[in-house]
């Protein structure tokens, strides 16, 4: 009999049991189907239920043996449903059905066919004209109309399990089987398009075609879940693959690292993470059913940009129901069965969710493993995203500098300095006074005009200041240096040149461009770091002095000085120009050796990393050396500022944006976190845990370009990278993870990724001596760039013009321009 459950509290806000039935045969298995306004499951074994929750239970009686498929069709009028068993295989009308049982006659259905054999699974044609009916390891397509066979398909070696057409081709149609492969088929030829090769070691349980991206995504026994490109130029390119027992205890650690403290009052709420990490640590989530669902609500978060971020997958288990972002792979929601005593069905055998939830609220319909109970769940969206979101830091967090700094911060230390040492009056004249007594020896002729004499107050008239200024830029002008970056033709795709770095191959470790775009600087293996011009053509400039290799280039703002850091522990400032050493951060300055380093706050700084914590120096650089001492530079340093990382890791990655004032900075930790500090506020303001599944050693923010503009938004998005596990883009605003990028290989060697100028773009290295190219609106790679020898380490993009520099492990620079 029907019954309905009482409401409590908290969680009857979030699932509430509409209708629950027992049958008298096991429903361990039954199958069950959701359309967007209906549920259909069969009752006593052979009595087909449809429920819906505006009007009464219809029940439709044909079938003689055991239903053991059904399925609705796509179309809203008329609505089709069509079930299968041994004995037949019948089509109803369900507007029909419903009228007839108004009026007291039996409805009827109209039979297909008789197959005498176990059918596994049914589906619609996209305009429900033909039925794909999956008996074993045959695909027998049926016309509706004729009621007869059109085409057979064999040749999967297992029974087939889910069959979908493809909505784009009106004669695709793709298969997945227990021999853990899927096929894609043209039926009207009744030929083979292609076969995947065995994806896992369970069998694949079910299929979903994701229309607005082009994918296809399958699930297995396991709770793996595999998504494919299904664009004809990407061959069935693998995008993603998602582990759900490692994104749900990833999805649980996140939240408890967050502080998440409004969970539903129920003491079997909080306790039940705990219970599956003891005794359930290994516990697999089988894929039983997978459906659309659409985050975009009233009142509810709706992604970043577009309401593209908010398109998810259904994801039924046999213990949890879970919603999966389509563009980050990640997961927004998870509603775990036994953590509400109310329901009645706590381990399912099957499931099935509404493909399109018309409302804040989806239907999922369950039937028992160990029972002969069937329920069906009205599941509050809004209240189940709410009680499931992360707290927040209690403000928003930017890129963008938005207050004024301070005066308990450490960045107000440094502008305080820089602001008194602008009237440096007294001490240019200290110096000219030093050199008054010297013998006027440099080499170079010298006009007396007043040498001795005090400095004059209009020496640096506005008109002189113009008048430099033209001819300092014409001087650097050159043939893309002075125009506006493009944003029509702006993907780099063509080889132009291929240059050596040295004569033995040397691996590159790190890449940069100069801000104006005219010269790159690259660090090698060898000891070296060299700076080629942006064409990579001539002999580069050499910096020679570490005793290890350089594992960090950075220049600084105004492009006067290159910083690189070695593996001998040093960290070494240059002059971009004389290409000889003006700072020297010696090894036993610090306790740990230096990690990452870079210039901040418009070079007002040094930011760098030691050990488990990130150091903020206050450097002077004086180029003005005494001719007989001229081995003891005048350039000094002084710390200002340290914090460690609240965890106590060491830091793997540093980032911080030096083209404009920013109080941000992100570091990320050997303990698979992101960091982020607010230097205005001096202290640490969130923690990302779980950030990939190894360590991330590259950090690339949004810093945009001087030739190009971009949206404010723009500049809070960041990359993240890691050995094995693809490149994922944040939000600093939300500190959530909005979209996944994992379609290149990486699974040894740490390879570079780049933002270009522009925003639109992500670039970066592969081991299969390919560079990838994403545009950021996709999780498919947009092109792949060939001609690399060996594995691309490093990529950069040019900052004035749509140019790529790529460098591989054999020491090789590849310059890639646009069309």
């Amino acid at each position: 009999m029907p019954s309905n459950t009482s409401r409590d509290g908290h969680t009857s806000d979030i699932v509430v049991e509409r209708y629950l039935v027992e049958s008298q045969k096991s429903a361990a298995h039954a199958p069950l189907a959701c359309s967007a306004q209906h549920c259909a499951f069969p009752l006593d074994g052979n009595r087909l239920c449809v429920w819906s929750p505006s009007h009464q239970l219809l029940i439709l009686q044909g079938h003689h043996q055991l239903i053991t498929a059904v399925v609705f069709g796509n179309q809203a009028d008329p609505l089709q449903l069509c079930s299968a068993s041994q004995d037949y295989i019948i089509l109803w009308n369900v507007v029909e059905c419903r009228e007839k049982t108004l009026e007291g006659l039996t409805p009827r259905g109209t039979i297909l066919g008789s197959l005498l054999q176990k059918v596994l699974c049914l589906r619609f044609s996209l305009d429900d004209r033909a039925v794909a009916v999956c008996v074993g390891n045959k695909i027998s397509v049926l016309d509706v109309e004729k009621q007869s066979v059109l085409v057979e398909l064999q040749g999967h070696q297992g029974s087939v399990t889910a069959v979908e057409f493809c909505p784009w081709q009106a004669h695709t149609l793709i298969s997945v089987s227990e021999d853990r492969s899927f096929k894609v088929w043209d039926y009207c030829e009744g030929s083979l398009i292609y076969s995947s090769s065995i994806l896992t070691a369970y069998p694949l349980l079910n299929l979903l075609i994701n229309e607005e991206n082009r994918q296809l995504v399958t699930g297995s026994a396991d709770g793996q879940l595999w998504i494919f490109s299904l664009m004809e130029t990407y061959h069935y390119h693998c995008v993603a693959h998602v582990n759900l027992r490692k994104k749900n205890e990833t999805f649980f650690t996140r939240r408890m690292t967050a502080g998440q403290c409004s969970l539903p009052e129920d003491s079997h709420y909080h306790s039940g993470h705990e219970e599956d990490k003891s005794g359930e640590a290994e516990a697999t989530f089988p894929v039983l059913s997978l459906a659309h669902c659409d985050l975009c609500l009233p009142g509810s978060p709706c992604g970043v940009f577009s309401s593209d971020y908010t398109k998810c997958l259904w994801i039924g288990s046999s213990t949890a129901l879970f919603i999966l972002n389509l563009a980050s792979f990640e997961l927004e929601a998870t509603l775990h069965f036994k953590e509400f005593q109310s329901l009645s069905v706590h381990i399912a055998g099957s499931c099935a969710v509404m493909r399109e939830a018309i409302s804040p609220k989806a239907f999922c319909i369950l039937s028992s493993m160990f029972g002969n109970k069937i329920a069906v769940l009205e599941i509050n969206l809004a209240a189940l995203l709410s009680s499931q979101q992360y707290p927040g830091t209690g403000r928003t967090l930017q890129v963008l500098a938005s207050g004024h700094v301070l005066p308990t911060s450490p960045l107000y230390f440094g502008i305080i300095k820089k602001k008194n040492s602008k009237p440096a009056n007294t001490k240019r004249h200290a110096v000219k006074s030093v050199m008054e007594d010297r013998p006027l020896v440099f080499h170079t002729k010298i006009r007396s005009s007043g040498y001795t004499s005090a400095p004059h107050g209009t020496m640096f008239s506005p008109k002189t200041n113009i008048k430099h200024n033209s001819k300092r830029s014409s001087k650097c002008k050159n043939n893309y240096k002075c125009r506006e970056y493009p944003l029509e033709s702006f993907l780099p795709r063509n080889l132009i040149r291929q240059v050596a770095v040295a004569q033995e191959p040397v691996a590159v470790s790190c890449l940069q461009f100069s801000g104006d775009g005219q010269r790159l600087a690259c660090g090698l293996a060898n000891h070296l770091s060299l700076v080629f011009n942006a064409s990579l053509s001539g002999i580069p400039a050499a910096f020679s002095g570490h005793d290890g290799a350089v594992n960090t280039v950075c220049w600084s703002h105004d492009m006067r000085w290159l910083l690189s850091t070695g593996r001998d522990q040093t960290l070494r400032v240059w002059s971009a120009h004389r290409t000889e050493l003006v700072l020297l951060l010696a090894p036993e300055s610090l306790p740990k050796p230096v990690t990452a380093a870079q210039f901040y706050y418009l070079d007002s700084f040094i930011l760098l990393s030691s050990g488990p914590e990130f150091c903020l120096l206050k450097y002077h650089i004086d180029l003005c050396r005494d001719d007989i001492r001229r081995y003891k530079p005048k350039s000094r340093y002084k710390p200002i500022f340290r914090l460690a990382l609240t965890g106590g890791a060491d830091v793997s990655s540093l980032s911080a944006v030096n083209d404009f004032y920013s109080h941000i900075i992100l570091t990320a930790g050997r303990d698979r976190t992101v960091e982020v500090f607010d230097l205005n506020a001096g202290c640490s303001a969130a923690v990302i845990a779980e950030v990939h599944s190894r360590p991330v050693h590259q950090i690339c923010q949004n810093k945009g370009s001087s030739f190009t503009t971009q949206q404010s938004l723009a500049y809070n998005l960041f990359l993240t990278t890691a050995v094995g596990d693809g490149v994922r883009l944040w939000d600093l605003r939300t500190l959530r993870c909005v979209r996944r990028f994992e379609g290149h290989p990486n699974r040894c060697y740490p390879c570079g990724v780049a933002f270009s100028p522009c925003g639109r773009l992500m670039a970066c290295g592969a081991e299969d001596r390919h560079a990838y190219v994403y545009e950021m609106g996709s999780s498919s790679f947009l092109y792949r760039l060939a001609g690399h020898t060996d594995t691309i380490a490093e990529v950069a993009f040019n900052p004035a013009a749509p140019q790529l520099t790529t460098a591989t492990l054999d020491g090789k620079l590849q310059l890639f321009v646009a069309e």
